[in-house]
């Protein structure tokens, strides 16, 4: 069992940014020409940092108090991507694995999501085809369990920086497009994906 408490505290109090060159800036990690160009905050791009109590490299770690996305590396080593992520009444804790990966794919809500919100969502009842417009952006890594399958759940991208850093989805997490490309190209099918609970630290402002 990870222990994710140990987790958060080397990570977000531990962990000492290094800036990764490769990827300071936005247009240094777009891959795919249909992605339009959005600008993002150098703050907000993602970082090496160094956790104090390492964890076994290739996987990926989201941790929503602080709206950071963790990818493991060897040598005690993480990539942070700041993140958005689910409303607090939708948002599941839990552990999972990255059971398929898809370049823009098509998106359907689903029941409970037309449900919730029908004058919303209840017009792509028959699902919406990939591409710039579709909510889960240029990538999605599909979030799988054991005697489940496919949760519903995704880590995906988004054309809409202004999202990210706040409780925005239907518990689903999202990157800004070029980010999501860049993650998408590092994890495998298979991955171990650990998304922590809500409330364990202090609110990132």
């Amino acid at each position: 069992m990870i222990d994710r408490r140990r987790f958060m505290m080397s990570t977000v109090l531990g962990a000492s940014g290094l800036a990764l060159p490769t990827l300071l800036s936005a247009q240094e990690v777009v891959t795919d020409p249909l992605v339009p160009e959005a600008p993002v905050e150098r703050d907000m791009s993602p970082k090496l940092v160094r956790l104090d109590n390492p964890m076994p490299a290739g996987q990926i770690h989201v941790v929503p108090d602080v709206y950071s996305l963790y990818w493991t590396l060897p040598n005690g080593e993480a990539l942070r991507y700041y993140v958005g992520v689910g409303r607090d009444a939708l948002y599941i804790a839990g552990e999972f694995t990255v059971g398929a990966k898809k370049e823009w794919p098509s998106w359907t809500p689903t029941k409970d999501m037309i449900e919730r919100e029908p004058d919303h969502y209840a017009q792509y009842k028959d699902g919406m085809p990939g591409g710039p417009d579709n909510p889960l952006g240029a990538r999605a890594l599909y979030l799988f369990q054991p005697q489940i399958g496919d949760t519903f759940l995704r880590i995906h991208g988004t054309n809409k920086p202004d999202t990210i850093r706040t409780d925005v989805s239907n518990g689903c997490a999202r990157l800004v497009n070029e980010q999501v490309i860049d993650l998408y190209d590092r994890v495998p099918v298979g991955s171990a994906v650990f998304l922590y609970e809500k409330g364990l630290l202090p609110k990132a402002a």
